[in-house]
């Protein structure tokens, strides 16, 4: 058996934290991917939905916010049963609170339905843009890219906007979640 000096078994360290930082961020990958499409299905579907029966809109985005945040806290729960890295009832009761705070600024700001067809995807992903400041590029490049093709969409799409989001948040969200799965 050999010995060691204070420099190897530092680098040794150094090692063993990096890979436990990579495992930590492939877990939370793994975890937000699901989330992620489960959103993104739940988007796609409410605009497409909200498109074609647009008086119906209201009741369709509370539905998708409820199954939503069920789904996120069934995902949450079942991942961390299963490994190490998963959410207790704080994420679930943060998010009701985020969704809180959105409504009420809606409320309060008066938004038509295309306002909040801008406001909700800029709400989202800036948090997540933020978030990803910590967590990984990815969550950064998805939630910088969503915004962006929502601002695009604002302007130059029309009576389109519906289906453009329906395409650029459900689909980037869906997409996003995949491309964090092979992350």
């Amino acid at each position: 058996m050999s010995n060691i000096d204070a420099k190897q078994a530092a680098e040794a360290l150094s090692d063993i934290e990096a890979i436990v930082r990579r495992v930590r961020q492939s877990r939370i990958y793994d975890l937000t991917s699901l989330i992620l499409m489960q959103w993104g299905a739940l988007v796609l579907a409410g605009y497409i939905v909200s498109y074609l029966w647009p008086r119906a809109a209201g009741w369709v985005w509370i539905a998708v916010n409820v199954v939503g945040v069920a789904g996120t806290f069934a995902v949450g729960t079942l991942v961390r049963r299963r490994s190490a890295v998963g959410f207790d009832a704080r994420i679930p009761l943060a998010l009701l609170l985020f969704l809180a705070f959105g409504y009420l600024n809606c409320y309060l700001g008066h938004f038509g339905p295309r306002e909040l067809g801008v406001f909700w995807p800029i709400y989202f992903m800036t948090v997540y843009s933020i978030a990803g400041l910590w967590v990984g590029r990815a969550f950064v490049i998805i939630g910088v890219a969503i915004i962006a093709l929502t601002l695009i969409g604002d302007v130059f799409v029309g009576d389109w906007f519906e289906l453009w989001m329906a395409a650029v948040n459900g689909g980037g969200l869906i997409l996003g979640g995949l491309w964090m799965r092979r992350d």
